[in-house]
């Protein structure tokens, strides 16, 4: 999909700089990805410590 916007050169050329990839493409590609599993991640999260474990994990480590 092609899409014109504007951003921040120094936000482009930072995020650039930091993550090692050559092209504003890349960029923005790597971003939305980090964006997609920090948010996927966070909603993951709200099951911590509501979920039951059945299970026993010392018969589990010996096989």
């Amino acid at each position: 999909m092609r899409t014109n916007i504007v951003i921040n050169d120094t936000l482009m050329n930072d995020a650039k700089s930091i993550s090692g990839l050559r092209t504003k493409k890349e960029t923005i590609e790597s971003a939305l990805k980090l964006l997609i599993k920090v948010k996927s991640q966070s909603s993951i999260k709200k099951y911590r410590r509501k979920l039951k474990w059945e299970g026993d994990l010392e018969s589990m480590r010996k096989d």
